[in-house]
């Protein structure tokens, strides 16, 4: 339901604003996060070009190639697949009215969102979530890193013991389905891709 909203009602310029959560139902990002899987809005930011959706479960970008142009593309980096990296803020000086927030999302998608300069508190609070976000992300990875690791240990011990050639072929079977119940069970277990607790830590609703 594109349009909900006309720019001029909500103040919109090429520089973004914080909406409230009263709001989010205004915009068009929300008819694209999936409520049905328990997905909520924490963080929106939204200029007359673009929206800056912050989920839970992922970023949702609207991105418009200009304020007078229609046409607009909608993407979704969900943090377990993308992480979060090289946040910064950057102040408003005596002369600007915006401030600026940056980070990276995965190896190579570099974000750079100017927001107006009356909503620097709530973009501590963006920050502060986003800088937790990268630091839980790569203890997860660590933590993968380390299964996996035990899983070759594992099966690099089980390869130097002797079997007879009748019973191998039964004893590859077990131990491969043991090698995906492991790898799954542990994906499960570090995999984090519910960031909803990091939110209602940090954002002050």
């Amino acid at each position: 339901m594109f349009g909900k909203v006309a720019s001029d009602v909500l103040g919109l310029s090429d520089v973004g604003i914080v909406i409230k959560p009263e709001d989010y139902n205004k915009v068009d990002t929300d008819d694209y996060v999936m409520h049905e899987d328990n997905e909520r809005i924490y963080f929106l930011i939204k200029s007359k070009a673009d929206e800056y959706c912050f989920t839970n479960k992922a970023l949702i970008h609207l991105d418009g190639t200009s304020a007078a142009s229609k046409k607009r593309t909608l993407r979704r980096y969900d943090y377990c697949n993308y992480r979060i990296s090289n946040v910064t803020l950057e102040t408003a000086g005596m002369m600007d009215i915006d401030v600026e927030i940056k980070f990276m999302l995965g190896k190579n998608m570099e974000y750079s969102i100017d927001v107006h300069k009356k909503h620097m508190e709530e973009l501590k609070d963006l920050y502060k979530a986003l800088i937790r976000i990268g630091i839980v992300q790569s203890d997860s990875e660590a933590l993968l890193g380390f299964a996996r690791q035990s899983l070759e240990m594992a099966s690099t011990t089980l390869s130097q013991i002797r079997s007879t050639e009748g019973v191998l072929s039964q004893q590859f079977k077990e131990l491969n389905q043991i090698a995906f119940d492991w790898l799954a069970s542990t994906r499960n277990r570090y995999l984090v891709t519910d960031y909803g607790f990091v939110f209602d830590r940090y954002i002050n609703s």
